[in-house]
């Protein structure tokens, strides 16, 4: 008796799935290839920025959105309608010189950037802010052992 044999295509990701962190980055593609209008371009440019200001960020996908971290969480790439919001876990605690912060004003711990259809990105500023973020993070981290070994 022939045994029956199927070929198994090649899943495209799902950016709705949960993952690990392997297949982030296929699933952040994938995303910004869903969008397919100026939101998946601007979060493609936002991505190549952040990759670009901190070549050590590790890619995440969770709360089916993209996550960049570095010795914890940076920032997340939510996507909406209308905007494109980068929102920062610890962004009040961030100087903000170019004032890009213009979302999550209220808050006490985030603050977001929303960029709109027809915007003009920062980058020297943008990558300003990464790097930032990321230097607050790798100082709570350094603080966090400290306080361990004691």
């Amino acid at each position: 008796m022939k045994k029956a044999t199927t070929t198994a295509k090649k899943k495209k990701p799902n950016p709705k799935e949960a993952l690990g962190a392997d297949s982030a980055s296929r699933h952040i593609d994938a995303r910004i290839e869903e969008l397919d209008d100026w939101r998946g371009e601007m979060l493609a440019r936002i991505r190549r920025l952040i990759k670009q200001a901190d070549p050590g960020v590790v890619e995440e996908w969770k709360w089916s959105v993209p996550v960049w971290s570095h010795d914890g969480m940076i920032c997340t790439g939510e996507v909406y309608k209308n905007a494109v919001k980068l929102t920062f876990a610890k962004g009040a605690s961030l100087k903000d010189p170019s004032r890009l912060f213009n979302s999550s004003l209220e808050g006490s711990t985030r603050r977001a950037i929303d960029f709109h259809k027809g915007d003009e990105i920062d980058g020297t500023a943008l990558k300003a802010l990464i790097r930032a973020a990321a230097e607050l993070n790798a100082t709570s981290a350094i603080e966090r052992r400290g306080r361990k070994g004691r």
